[in-house]
């Protein structure tokens, strides 16, 4: 009993450090750009089939490839913002346009993803459609008892990215100028600010963080092409919940979420039964439905002001 619900704990932190990393790539790009990026979705499970691929073609743990999986992201974000966002911005859109053009792009790449599953099903043989990568993960003994290595990878992970988020933001002259044309693009273009580097960066980072959440969730969830569009809400409700304009509020929510959807979930399970699970997007659709009409700045007014 005791190493079951460890065993349990081990996988909401792991999972919850996982939403904790993809909201904070949806709140970066919103502030960034004002663009609700629905492309996260398939975003994540690109970061998912690249851990996979890499993987199963050429050896060593998932925990190998979680930066090749965030630096093919990240190269994808930008290019999505050069392809698609940066002249909807320079047109002037309007929010709903742009995060409408997200979700065409979140159909293209989805639908190439699951072309690159199909080759790695017909080409190399590969459980491309689903597959299961707990197995591969790593026991760490912890005394009588032993945890899998992701329960320690994804927390330390998340704060790692709280730290090195910091340090860019507050210490280097490319994040202070990135915050800066956030919060005023005009002046920040009189200052001789370039706003457009400073956006490009920031889909760059997003596209990165949404990968590495992607790598992450594979030695804690099912792979599967849509996997990134099933936990989609899961990300914006933690988005959501941390403020929006908070990118340190998105991390801390989307933590808080994750636990509420995994630990919420079971605990209800153990009273009504296993068919309660196919209701488990309800939970973070809840959560954020909540935050929004009692408190809409989230967990940003802890502290106040736009980080």
């Amino acid at each position: 009993m005791v190493i079951n619900l460890l065993d349990l704990l081990v996988k909401a932190i792991a999972y919850s450090s996982c939403i904790g990393i993809g909201a904070a790539s949806i709140t970066l790009i919103y502030n960034a750009t004002k663009t609700f990026n629905f492309a996260h979705a398939s975003l994540v499970g690109w970061g998912m089939y690249i851990v996979f691929a890499l993987t199963c073609l050429i050896g060593y743990t998932p925990y190998h490839h979680l930066l090749s999986a965030a630096l093919f992201c990240g190269l994808l974000g930008g290019v999505i913002y050069l392809s698609v966002n940066r002249r909807l911005l320079k047109a002037k859109a309007k929010e709903v346009t742009l995060m409408m053009s997200t979700l065409g792009v979140d159909l293209i790449l989805f639908g190439f993803l699951n072309v690159f599953s199909d080759y790695l099903l017909r080409v190399h043989r590969l459980p491309a459609k689903y597959f299961i990568f707990e197995t591969r993960d790593i026991a760490v003994s912890l005394g009588p008892t032993s945890i899998r290595l992701v329960g320690l990878v994804a927390p330390l992970v998340l704060v790692l990215v709280v730290v090195l988020l910091h340090l860019f933001l507050t210490k280097t002259k490319l994040g202070i100028s990135m915050r800066a044309a956030i919060e005023n693009p005009e002046l920040a273009s009189l200052s001789g600010i370039n706003p457009e580097l400073t956006y490009a960066i920031a889909w760059l980072i997003g596209g990165a963080l949404a990968g590495l959440s992607g790598g992450l969730l594979t030695l804690v969830v099912t792979g599967y092409t849509a996997a990134g569009m099933t936990m989609v809400v899961s990300f914006f409700a933690g988005s959501i919940v941390g403020g929006l304009y908070s990118i340190y509020g998105a991390l801390l929510g989307g933590f808080l979420v994750g636990v509420g959807e995994y630990l919420g979930v079971s605990a209800i399970a153990t009273l009504v039964g296993g068919w309660i699970y196919a209701y488990r997007p309800a939970i973070p659709l809840l959560v954020m439905a909540v935050t929004l009409l009692v408190q809409p700045r989230g967990l940003a007014i802890l502290w106040g002001g736009r980080r």
